[in-house]
């Protein structure tokens, strides 16, 4: 793929995007209360199926019917840290991707000691998160307020390269340009809007999204990648119908729905950094 010609990776994207639409996914969430529903209705619109399930006695059974395992550890206990490991231990027996969200890693000392226990313990397939919480997670500084960053990393393609080399992982830094590497490669996806940040859960939502694209693509890279330059386009197309932060959830939906394979071929910005 070229730096000049952003669309190129269009086409990809376009058919992960369908893919997702013919196959209908399961994704297992066990996530945080505040975006349980957000994140629901974001699997239905890109057409993947949710399942909210916590409950330490039935996520290793529920977790082998899925395509994939989203942690999002937002509003995090101890039953359900528990619980998160028994899945993804269960998933990686299995081949079931597992998607990580380490939201608000930086701001306390259980989520740092559950983000560092996640990483010894999985297998992880992405890891995705602001540039505060995987800086904080990779111990490459990064400043967490709750679960907002206040200070990303410096460089955050060399904290990417880094912290995915270590773990076999792709680590994603979302943010205005997003970057997403496996060790070696790294990408930058530019498609996005700054209404995202009007909204709360628009960050869980995109860990979904990486999910469902991680259900029916091995690339995990790749699948990430399609995943947010679909998402970032898909805020594009709803800040233009929306006029606050109200009316642009709702929008947001309605725009992962409505997305067309030719919308994304055209749409999508992504390059290859490295």
């Amino acid at each position: 793929m070229s730096r000049n010609n952003r669309n190129e990776f269009g086409v990809t994207a376009a058919e992960l995007a369908m893919r997702i639409r013919a196959q209908h996914p399961l994704l297992h969430h066990i996530t945080n209360f505040v975006v349980m529903n957000e994140t629901a209705n974001a699997t239905l619109a890109v057409g993947a199926l949710p399942v909210m399930a916590h409950a330490k006695e039935e996520v290793a059974e529920m977790v082998a019917a899925a395509g994939a395992l989203v942690l999002n550890p937002g509003t995090l206990t101890p039953e359900w840290v528990e619980a998160m490991l028994i899945a993804g231990k269960r998933a990686n027996e299995l081949g079931v991707p597992i998607v990580y969200d380490p939201v608000g890693v930086g701001a306390t000392k259980l989520r740092n000691e559950t983000g560092q226990k996640f990483l010894a313990n999985l297998r992880l397939a992405v890891v995705r998160g602001n540039s505060g919480e995987v800086g904080a997670l990779a111990g490459a500084g990064g400043i967490v307020k709750g679960v907002e960053s206040v200070e990303g990393v410096r460089d955050p393609v060399g904290v990417a390269k880094n912290l995915a080399s270590k773990y076999n992982t792709v680590v994603a830094i979302t943010g205005k340009r997003d970057i997403i590497s496996d060790g070696t490669r790294v990408m930058g996806v530019d498609n996005g809007h700054a209404m995202l940040k009007t909204i709360t859960g628009t960050g869980c939502m995109a860990t979904t999204m990486i999910g469902a694209f991680c259900a029916v693509e091995k690339d995990y890279l790749v699948a990430t990648t399609a995943a947010l330059a679909c998402y970032g386009l898909a805020a594009q197309h709803a800040a233009r119908r929306a006029k606050a932060p109200g009316s642009f959830r709702a929008a947001l939906l309605d725009a992962i729905y409505q997305l067309t394979p030719a919308q994304i071929k055209a749409g999508v910005k992504v390059v290859r950094l490295e």
